[in-house]
């Protein structure tokens, strides 16, 4: 059987593989290094670093209808996760998934593997991942080699002996063992585009000296090792803080391949915020907040990609503070058009933290790994999923694109001039002078105008009245706003009717002002004009 199960890893890849090239970067874009175009990841996280050592879900479905799942839910890329024990030492990777499932007392999850895919089980964790990674790339899936832990485990703690450099499970030398074999092990592997050299560094012995000493050397190896790869690095405090790169940049020559990634949670701040302060005065906080402690890698004079390799919330909409903060982050990760990956794939573990089943709230399948989650959600996705800007030399033709990232829709207008909101394309594309400015579709010579309170806008020759000059008016920066001059003077704000997403209306603004005891919630008329150099946009 082990025989057979090699046999199909390597005829998986032989398979012919969507992105048949490797990836560079160009300023602060991912590129397909042959063609200069732009790469635009939206991944999602898919963990194997836990204690079994095995990609998880195994025993809920078969590996190619998990993949397929991927697939079915947009995203082009999978965030795979290991730990580095699985690499360098015997005891754990060449021994087989089955000792394994049996040292931890896991027979349900075996029994699952052994039903859904018997071909594992005899396999060694090693022979395993590779499994996955030859699946994902069978189906056209691209692949970032994540070094998410030393010894198998959930991650993370400030005090579980992973976190940093010197730390009791974490020695750079036996790390850089495990970066130079994966990189050596994997660079056939044309779907493997990119390797992590380490998941939310943290802990007391946390240090930038080490930092730049450790981080430099590792990506060494596995440019050495593998330079067709993308090198992925991480900042200090779980992935939180690339700041102390402003005073002292990396001085790193990978050929066009470093990419900085980070991290971004309701639970990085103060979660309580959100429940005790004005949303759009949060939302204000928590995104400067971002774009202090890594953006600025994108701007600066010899800027870099910056990936938000882990965002994600509880998917189950419970959560106050985490439904906010995803709408306040699909707001800003549209206006950069970042690249970026979802925690997670999963809705279960073979075992997490002492429970074997354990349910993951954030993932995007359910507990039973047969449905989606939340399926409003991943419509919600899809604008994200689009690439709306490319690198260009030349000077190329901009428009708007007005996103609601309540719902995840477009205002579009059809072909009599109705307004609707999909995030399907093509999306229609608008002018914006800036505040007090008229909203223009393009090629039509039309204006947005208000009409009045709780009534749809309309498409108007009218460019010139109050009621077609449009300001961004909350801290936020979210709400479009114009004065309904017909109506008293009111000041009224677009927003996507609470009971027909695909419909837009113009409202009374919610909690636009000053007041500190507004806790009403804005985020039905939150809107982002979405910059975009793409001619055409699916």
């Amino acid at each position: 059987m082990l025989e057979k199960s090699l046999q199909a890893i390597f005829l998986l890849s032989l398979v012919s593989f969507t992105y048949s090239f490797p990836l560079s970067t160009n300023k602060r874009w991912i590129i397909n290094a042959s063609t200069g175009q732009r790469v635009k990841l939206a991944c999602v996280n898919w963990p194997a670093h836990l204690q079994p050592m095995l990609a998880e879900g195994l025993d809920k479905k078969p590996l190619g209808e998990i993949v397929a799942a991927v697939v079915k839910m947009h995203f082009n890329c999978v965030r795979l996760t290991w730990s580095t024990f699985m690499f360098t030492r015997p005891n754990y990777g060449h021994i087989s998934v089955s000792q394994t499932l049996d040292s931890l007392d896991l027979k349900e999850a075996k029994q699952g593997i052994s039903k859904n895919n018997p071909f594992i089980l005899n396999m060694t964790h090693i022979q395993a991942y590779e499994a996955v990674v030859g699946e994902l790339g069978a189906q056209g899936i691209m692949v970032l080699l994540d070094n998410h832990i030393s010894k198998p485990d959930w991650c993370c703690s400030n005090t579980d002996g992973n976190g940093f450099f010197g730390d009791r499970y974490f020695d750079p030398n036996e790390w850089m063992k495990g970066l130079s074999f994966v990189a050596d092990r994997f660079k056939e592997k044309r779907q493997v585009v990119a390797i992590s050299l380490r998941n939310e560094l943290r802990g007391p012995r946390q240090n930038e000296p080490d930092w730049y000493k450790y981080i430099s050397e590792g990506a060494r190896v596995v440019h050495k090792r593998n330079p067709h790869v993308l090198v992925f690095v991480s900042g200090l405090n779980f992935d939180l803080d690339l700041r102390f790169l402003q005073k002292s940049p990396l001085a790193l020559d990978l050929d066009n391949k470093l990419v900085y990634e980070i991290h971004w949670y309701s639970f990085s701040q103060d979660q309580n915020m959100w429940k005790t302060q004005p949303t759009n005065i949060v939302c204000y906080k928590v995104t400067q907040s971002f774009i202090n402690r890594a953006v600025f890698l994108t701007t600066r004079k010899n800027p870099a990609p910056l990936v938000l390799s882990e965002f994600g919330f509880d998917q189950r909409e419970v959560n106050l503070a985490d439904n906010l903060y995803m709408t306040c982050l699909m707001a800003y990760a549209a206006e950069t058009d970042l690249d970026w990956a979802l925690w997670a794939l999963q809705g279960s573990y073979y075992l997490r933290g002492g429970l074997k089943g354990a349910e993951e709230t954030f993932g995007a399948l359910d507990s039973t790994w047969q449905r989606p989650r939340n399926p409003n959600f991943l419509e919600r996705l899809r604008f994200l999923q689009t690439k709306t800007h490319v690198p260009t030399t030349s000077r190329t033709r901009t428009s708007y694109i007005i996103f609601h990232p309540l719902s995840g829709n477009c205002v579009n207008a059809n072909a009599r001039n109705e307004l609707y909101a999909s995030n399907r394309g093509p999306f229609s594309r608008w002018s914006y002078g800036g505040d007090g400015t008229p909203i223009r579709l393009m090629d039509r010579s039309l204006c947005l105008k208000v009409v009045g309170d709780g009534l749809p806008p309309m498409l108007s020759n009218d460019c010139q009245s109050n009621q077609s000059a449009w300001s961004l008016v909350s801290s936020s920066k979210l709400h479009l706003a114009t004065k309904d001059d017909e109506h008293g003077g009111e000041l009224l704000c677009l927003q996507v009717s609470p009971t027909n997403s695909s419909q837009v209306v113009t409202t009374k603004c919610i909690c636009v002002g000053d007041d500190s005891s507004c806790l009403q919630n804005p985020q039905s008329q939150w809107f982002k004009l979405v910059l975009t150099n793409v001619l055409s946009l699916a």
